[in-house]
């Protein structure tokens, strides 16, 4: 008699489950380049904001690093241009993240920001979690350093696909369409 083509493994599940004790069954952990995605799709959409709403002064502002050297006028501005930067990014994961449950650009690439469990994460969450993110965001080694570490740490199991700052607000980044019925009627 010829085997079945077809045949069972035990120990099956998604991978969310055979890395998260307590991952509910079928979410799925979102790849990582959708997270990057993502990522920029926020960081350009809030830069053009601030941009168009500084008149097209705003970035050339945050880039001039000669600024430092000049007077003390041009210090001030330089510094409150990335003040404003890092607020305005602040203000904006948190608000959408409470909100929405993750920013625009994770909707747009239908990313959940939930709990271990599959569960939404609490509004006190989001401020922390916010503050976080905003290390990517750092001259030079933002990017390099940090972008780079976490985006392998996301995919890797030992780091069980999650980024630093997932790590430090106990979440994770699943794909939205395979969360339990109850969390995704509560996201927006």
């Amino acid at each position: 008699m010829a085997e079945s083509p077809v045949s069972l493994h035990s120990g099956g599940g998604t991978l969310a489950q055979a890395v998260l004790a307590s991952a509910p069954e079928g979410m799925l952990i979102a790849p990582v380049w959708k997270r990057i995605a993502a990522f920029v799709l926020d960081v350009i959409a809030i830069s053009l904001l601030i941009e168009v709403l500084s008149r097209f002064q705003f970035l050339s502002i945050l880039a001039s690093w000669g600024y430092l050297a000049e007077s003390m006028q041009y210090q001030f501005s330089f510094i409150v241009s990335w003040a404003i930067f890092f607020a305005g990014f602040y203000l904006y994961w948190k608000y959408t993240g409470k909100t929405y449950g993750r920013s625009l650009g994770q909707r747009a690439f239908r990313i959940a920001i939930v709990h271990d469990n599959g569960t939404i994460l609490e509004e006190h969450h989001w401020g922390k979690r916010a503050v976080s993110k905003l290390v990517y965001l750092l001259p030079i080694i933002g990017p390099l350093w940090f972008g780079m570490r976490d985006a392998y740490a996301a995919r890797s199991k030992d780091a069980e696909y999650r980024t630093a700052v997932d790590r430090k607000n106990h979440t994770v980044a699943a794909v939205d369409w395979s969360l339990p019925v109850e969390t995704r009627n509560r996201l927006r």
